[in-house]
């Protein structure tokens, strides 16, 4: 059947089969699918012209005066200007959240924390569509993701967290918890709005004041949010938004004021950070890289397994640091998956992230396609098999057809390093041994994925596999109840859950 996840340039029509006896099946025969109309997303995201920083509970000015503009990756056309804060404007920011800390939010009980943050969830709601739209915009991904999954999640964490915020005494049984003070949060531009919430929830709920700083590229949502702490009557200085580049994240993770840093991004940065921050008393979480392993065995529901690959690669554009880009298949049923993987991305639709049809959006930058494609043609001169759908790519923007690599050895470039964009790698195992091994030789431990139908065999790879997180049966599903984090160079620390709370507080 087709669905509005298809399209195709032609159609052509159905033909009527025959059953074994000679009578004509019910079943329709399509050469070609349907063509979709566009359908694209029409609510209005309510973008300003130009976005300040949010400091003490108010939008002000950048001190040194200085503006950057945020790209919408699907047209290259501007968005809007956002502030480039300086030096001073982080003192600005964590002087208010201090302030807060201090004279205000530690001091709130758990209770009345929990109505501010239920009244953020709730806006949130109000606002969907705006926000969804927004982030679309901004980011490039589908408005099917922004709108199914990055704010109803995004909404739910508030909803979680608020749950905790007059529960606390059951974070840590037989111990008492206490806020840490000032949290600072660095963020990136795969999932703006969704790692704010992931971030401000907990730290919130636990009577943490926070500073964060989104990515450069993606800032807008963010800053939106802030539209909503003030609707909400957060205090000032509870959380504060301070913009920019690297530059300013090398600021906040080195300022005298945080008791802990959660940092998401590479791993690259990561290590930066915590050298920069050895001999300090700070705490410190980090969620890095990935090169997650897709393990499907003989026995798999095949069907079910493909669509689980096509979800955890192409439908986010393989923009999360979880993304099952390594696909780890069973040698006797490798064929027949690539067989059907070919088939399914050739109905893969790439081109304007607002078309509710789309489900390949833009790359969130010129700077991260490049990466993309040059990672892209080192898999080739490694000699692996390439395969690309053909299909018309938009005239102007960021774009990337859905990729599959086959014959691929774990010495490739493809298979260990992470790519952040539509890129499938296939290798295969043949014993469940082989399959572990392979799955943990990288440097990498963030999450897996293992495809079976036999439960003892679930249940031994979710304990020998070097991961933080193992789906069985499916693929990047999250929920605010259950932490989530990595093993090596994916990080430490945990997010989501009574684990998430315990690292932003200190245990008395």
């Amino acid at each position: 059947m087709p669905t509005a996840s298809v399209a195709k340039k032609s159609y052509r029509a159905p033909q009527r089969v025959t059953n074994r006896v000679g009578r004509r099946a019910p079943e329709l025969i399509f050469g070609d699918l349907w063509a979709f109309d566009p359908a694209p997303e029409s609510a209005d995201p309510k973008l300003k012209a130009r976005y300040d920083l949010f400091i003490n509970g108010k939008f002000v000015a950048p001190k040194g005066g200085k503006y950057f503009d945020s790209i919408n990756p699907a047209n290259e056309r501007k968005l809007a200007e956002i502030a480039l804060a300086g030096l001073a404007d982080v003192d600005a920011a964590y002087a208010a959240a201090q302030r807060a800390a201090d004279g205000v939010w530690g001091k709130m009980p758990g209770r009345e924390r929990a109505k501010y943050l239920y009244r953020i969830a709730r806006l949130l709601q109000d606002r969907a569509r705006e926000f969804a739209v927004a982030e679309t915009l901004d980011g490039g991904k589908p408005i099917k993701e922004s709108r199914d999954f990055d704010v109803p999640m995004a909404a739910a964490h508030f909803f979680y967290h608020a749950g905790w915020a007059d529960k606390l005494e059951y974070v840590a049984p037989g111990r008492r918890v206490a806020p840490l003070g000032v949290v600072g949060q660095v963020i990136p531009w795969n999932f703006p709005l969704l790692m704010c919430a992931w971030k401000l929830a907990p730290a919130l709920a636990m009577g943490n004041t926070v500073v964060l700083k989104p990515a450069e590229t993606t800032s807008i949502t963010a800053l939106k949010l802030a539209e909503i702490f003030q609707d909400a009557g957060l205090p000032p200085g509870v959380v504060n938004f301070v913009t920019g580049a690297g530059d300013v994240g090398a600021a906040m993770m080195k300022h005298p004021t945080p008791a802990k840093i959660a940092f998401t991004g590479s791993t690259e940065v990561g290590k930066i950070i915590m050298r920069s921050l050895a001999g300090s008393d700070k705490k410190m979480t980090m969620e890095l890289g990935g090169k997650a392993a897709n393990i499907i065995f003989d026995d798999a529901p095949l069907d079910q397994a493909v669509e689980g690959i096509v979800n955890g690669i192409f439908f986010n554009q393989g923009h999360v640091c979880c993304a099952g880009s390594r696909l780890l298949v069973q040698e006797g049923i490798a064929e027949k998956v690539l067989a059907k993987l070919k088939t399914r991305i050739r109905t893969l639709r790439v081109g304007d992230p607002l078309d509710k049809n789309t489900d390949i959006g833009a790359i969130n930058s010129r700077e991260q396609l490049t990466k993309i494609r040059a990672l892209v043609a080192a898999g080739v001169k490694e000699g692996c098999a390439i395969f690309q759908p053909e299909c018309a790519l938009p005239p102007s923007g960021f774009y990337f057809r859905p990729t599959i690599f086959s014959g691929v050895s774990m010495s490739s470039r493809v298979a260990r390093e992470e790519i952040f964009g539509p890129v499938l790698s296939i290798l295969t195992f043949r014993t469940v041994d082989e399959a572990i091994e392979k799955a943990n030789n990288t440097a990498y431990g963030l999450s897996a994925g293992v495809w079976t139908d036999k439960g003892s065999r679930i249940l031994k790879l979710s304990t020998e596999l070097k991961a933080g997180v193992v789906w069985a049966n499916t693929y990047n599903k999250f929920d605010p109840a259950s932490p989530f984090g990595g093993y090596k160079e994916s990080g430490f620390g945990r997010e989501g859950g009574r684990q998430g709370l315990l690292d932003y507080c200190k245990l008395i």
